[in-house]
């Protein structure tokens, strides 16, 4: 999107009259706020949430992952299977060709390599767009699409699409001008369907358009499907920007971007779009009681909101809560109008490797699984999102949402259930530097990966705050001349006290203000038995290693208690930050490389408070 053009959205709605309290509306009562100086926001995380990396743009792979502006991911859960699909250009946003992929899972860690699913479609030559001079000549459709997956009332799966025009610079393909959607089947054995236009823009029809028009099929359940989907003004309005403008099967014809839903419990329906707009229905989005108004409270900017009703009857809204697309969050409500938290589910920003076209930093433009799309059997929320328009990631987000711990930790991993290891940790899993639960000979641990020169493996487990805590845990690095494992115990801000570090020469520091002291040597394959003493009030810790001697330390930084401690394989990343200039035309050097693997597998962890 154009920046003319999110100054006069910005613009529209500010001049909407204000929405009152009193009105039927979705508001945010809370008193947390996100600060854009950290990537995490200094937010409290939503416990327990896992955000997996599903596809990892490279280059170097060539194939449909070569490509490396990936963006707008939609999720469905259908036939057991969790399906993903998304957005893809070579380089940058609305610059051809654009294609479609998909990916799925069984369950939602695992991910098949993307499949093209919609292909890249030629514009006919000679074609010129309404109030352009750019002629079309061996040019190419961009994709866009706001709906990516409609469940047909006789269960059968569709996956949508948008072809658009760009033929310019600064040409806008949601103008109204391009050629039209497109939709799919997706059978039980992976297998596709026919691409069929579902409905065109003006100017293209089936004698000038390179796929037939749904109303000519020969299965007619296909076409009853398509009829349903036309016939739903709450399916419809998700495709305003792209239609033609009038179109009068749009109920709301207004430049208001990005629509989702969800419906309340006296069956009204709540709409939210970009910047946080929102608006209520009571007649299933045919007309809306006003104008889309910013929720009260709610901070958003040009980013997707996604909003649903969550498996234990309450609501959540996934979001960034800034004016930039970081960090990612989590508030809830329970009854759908009133929203009164603000946790983390993302508040990492891996480097952006490739440059491009309107590429925006940040875990960005989230989405869920829509109402008749499909209910996970976990009862968990299951979002969709894009790192910096480059990668693909899913986060599953525990129902009930909760942030605190209210018992001590006491986890052997070899004495937990299969499965339930990482209920209660919050990890970021990227492909080539994986958080998983595994097996030794003799027994099973968390284990940390790293291949990745731009990227880190990280978990976390939240502990009752105190301001006396005993941590123990153990960790066996595999290797002791390569890789990093940090360490550190933090507030309920994701402020650090204290900082261990394995380097990658066999030495173990803590960080001690400016400088690092060294407090230990360790080996591969050999276990590392830590214990600390922390003392929030005084500021010391002691540190035991194996069965050494106590050191006494100081923290390098003051916090009030501690509540989280971190296993992280590689260094706190602040870059970007507020003041980085917005556009990224550069691909950074070894954007294709991959890392010597470093692994480490923690045993055990153990809190208790302190007298």
């Amino acid at each position: 999107m154009k920046i003319i053009q999110h100054i006069n959205l910005l613009f529209t709605f500010c001049m909407l009259p204000a929405v009152s309290f009193a009105q039927d509306t979705v508001r945010y009562t809370g008193s947390t706020l996100s600060n854009v100086d950290y990537h995490h926001g200094q937010l409290s995380p939503a416990i327990g949430v896992h955000n997996i990396q599903t596809m990892r743009a490279n280059r170097a792979d060539g194939g449909v992952s070569g490509w490396t502006y990936n963006h707008a991911p939609m999720l469905a859960y259908w036939n057991n299977t969790f399906f993903l699909e998304y957005l893809s250009n070579p380089v940058g946003e609305h610059v051809a060709p654009g294609r479609t992929l998909l990916q799925s899972s069984k369950d939602g860690y695992n991910w098949t390599a993307p499949v093209v699913l919609f292909p890249e479609y030629k514009i006919p030559d000679g074609y010129v767009k309404e109030g352009r001079k750019d002629t079309a000549n061996n040019s190419y459709a961009v994709m866009h699409q706001r709906i990516g997956f409609y469940t047909s009332r006789s269960k059968r799966l569709f996956a949508l699409g948008y072809y658009g025009i760009a033929l310019g610079e600064k040409d806008d393909p949601n103008d109204g001008n391009g050629i039209g959607r497109v939709i799919r089947e997706i059978k039980a054995d992976g297998s596709f369907g026919p691409v069929y236009f579902l409905r065109y823009n003006h100017g293209f029809h089936e004698k000038n358009s390179g796929f037939p028009f749904y109303k000519n099929a020969k299965d007619r359940g296909l076409i009853t499907a398509c009829d349903e989907l036309l016939a739903t003004p709450l399916l419809m309005q998700q495709m305003v920007e792209e239609a033609d403008r009038g179109d009068e099967l749009i109920p709301l014809k207004k430049d208001f971007k990005a629509f989702c839903y969800y419906h309340l419990p006296n069956g009204h329906v709540a709409g939210f779009w970009k910047y946080a707009l929102t608006s209520i229905s009571t007649d299933e989005g045919k007309t809306w009681q006003y104008n889309p108004t910013r929720a009260p409270g709610f901070v958003n900017a040009n980013a997707k909101i996604w909003a649903q009703r969550t498996g234990d009857g309450k609501y959540a809204a996934v979001y960034n809560p800034s004016e930039f697309r970081w960090p990612l969050a989590v508030s809830t409500s329970n009854d759908g109008l009133n929203y009164h938290n603000l946790l983390l589910v993302n508040g990492e920003i891996t480097a952006m490797r490739y440059g491009g076209a309107y590429k925006s930093y940040g875990p960005q433009y989230v989405r869920g699984i829509q109402e008749m799309n499909g209910r996970p059997p976990d009862g968990n929320m299951w979002v969709t999102w894009s790192m910096n328009k480059e990668d693909m990631w899913v986060s599953k987000v525990p129902v009930p949402v909760t942030d605190k711990q209210k018992e001590h930790i006491d986890e052997v991993f070899s004495n937990i259930k299969d499965g339930e290891e990482l209920r209660y940790w919050n990890i970021y899993s990227p492909l080539w530097c994986s958080v998983a639960i595994e097996r030794l000979p003799n027994e099973k641990g968390l284990v940390l990966k790293d291949k990745d020169p731009f990227d880190y493996a990280k978990a976390e487990r939240v502990f009752p705050a105190s301001e006396k805590v005993k941590l123990s845990f153990a960790v066996t690095p595999s290797q002791d001349g390569k890789g990093v494992l940090e360490i550190e115990v933090t507030d309920a801000k994701g402020i650090p006290c204290l900082r261990l570090i394995f380097d990658s020469t066999g030495t173990i520091f803590t960080k001690q203000g400016y400088r690092n002291r060294s407090v230990g040597k360790y080996k591969r394959g050999e276990k590392v038995n830590v214990n600390l003493d922390l003392n929030a009030i005084t500021r010391f810790y002691s540190l035991t290693i194996n069965d050494n001697k106590p050191v006494l330390n100081i923290c390098f930084a003051p916090i009030k208690k501690a509540e989280r401690i971190v296993f992280r394989t590689g260094t706190t990343v602040r870059f970007p930050n507020a003041d980085t200039p917005t556009d990224q035309n550069y691909d950074l050097p070894g954007a294709d490389s991959k890392g010597d693997e470093a692994t480490y597998f923690i045993h055990y962890l153990k809190t208790a408070a302190l007298p």
